[in-house]
């Protein structure tokens, strides 16, 4: 990977010499763990929320350590979702260099406002796998007609945008929700999820980043994909029922996966499609990746001792969350290439 040279400016040899360790612990885990990338045949589709990206009210900026695992993680798929990312772009930039020049991203402005925490989105993805269709937009849910009530506005607004790879058109909806209080089901959060999930279905037809052609021809079909951080409790929960009440679908796959907190014990993000795919389809491979278990575990404690001062009083266990986060990457891999399909279709049509 092109960011490697980097690590010989570490000026610091002891951490220089932890990082690489840690590389070389995290490398044959990621291996291990998520499907190799392919030139043309598959999708490798990731949600991580990456806590306070970079610095914010509980958080100092990262160093060079955890850009180097972040990266290292990142580089293991082909578009990533990002969630909350701050107010600065120098996060999102240094990723962008570090892990090549046919990566890029897209990202909304800040978050105004107390509820949205000076909050962007964002997405990452590699050009020579991903293309960008040029839709992009913050979705501001609508006051319906005949509606008494103003709709629910969201604390974040979710980020759209349209992308192809191999055969199949997506557009993807990233979104933040409300945290609130500590409990399995927030008013607020609740409101949050169902009025987002039920915009994206009712006007699932009007946000598709597919090329659209002229009225006498078949427009080209798309995928429409909620991912990101809805603050779910449990799968079981009404702010879960909420996604699919309004017709979205949570592939098996990742039904049975781990919670995506750092404990396993929430189902804080998803990633759902909407009704149906299509020249799109899942092989069966999804998860969520610990890093943990490589890099900053608590075992090492010991090591990380005078770069904690400036947070004295913080748990370690708490403390690296601000380094990597308290959300851990949750993926899909999904099948792009069509091309049996399509000739088994044009073979049944002549027959």
């Amino acid at each position: 990977m092109p960011y490697y040279a980097g690590l010989k400016q570490i000026k610091d040899a002891a951490v220089r010499k932890r990082t690489i360790a840690g590389l070389q612990r995290l490398r044959p885990a990621l291996v291990a763990a998520i499907p190799p990338r392919t030139a043309t045949d598959t999708l490798l589709l990731a949600t991580w929320n990456i806590r306070e990206f970079d610095a914010g009210q509980k958080a100092t900026f990262r160093e060079d350590e955890a850009y180097y695992y972040i990266a290292e993680i990142l580089s293991r798929f082909d578009l990533i979702a990002v969630q909350e990312v701050r107010d600065g772009l120098y996060p999102l930039q240094r990723l962008q260099k570090m892990l090549g020049s046919w990566w890029d991203f897209l990202v909304t402005d800040v978050t105004l406002g107390a509820s949205g925490n000076a909050e962007r989105m964002a997405y990452l993805y590699d050009r020579r796998k991903v293309n960008f269709t040029g839709l992009a937009a913050e979705l501001v849910l609508p006051k319906e007609k005949n509606a008494t009530e103003e709709p629910v506005q969201m604390a974040r607004s979710p980020y759209l945008a349209g992308f192809r790879a191999g055969w199949a058109y997506l557009t993807l909806a990233t979104v933040h929700i409300y945290y609130g209080k500590g409990v399995a089901v927030d008013p607020r959060r609740l409101a949050e999820i169902t009025a987002f999930s039920k915009t994206l279905a009712k006007h699932a037809s009007k946000l598709s980043g597919a090329p659209q052609y002229a009225p006498d021809q078949k427009p080209v079909a798309d995928n429409l994909i909620m991912l990101g951080d809805f603050n779910i409790f449990n799968r079981k929960d009404v702010t879960m029922e909420a996604i699919s009440q309004a017709g979205f679908v949570v592939p098996p796959e990742l039904q049975s996966v781990p919670g995506s907190n750092v404990d396993k014990n929430k189902h804080y993000d998803q990633i759902a499609y909407y009704q149906r795919l299509t020249r799109l389809r899942p092989t069966g491979k999804a998860g969520i990746f610990d890093f943990f278990e490589h890099v900053y575990r608590l075992a090492d404690e010991p090591e990380y001792a005078l770069e904690r001062v400036t947070k004295p009083g913080r748990s370690f266990k708490d403390w690296r969350t601000f380094r990597m986060s308290d959300h851990l990457p949750m993926w899909i891999e999904l099948c792009i290439d069509d091309g049996d399909a399509y000739l088994d279709s044009l073979a049944g049509s002549l027959a």
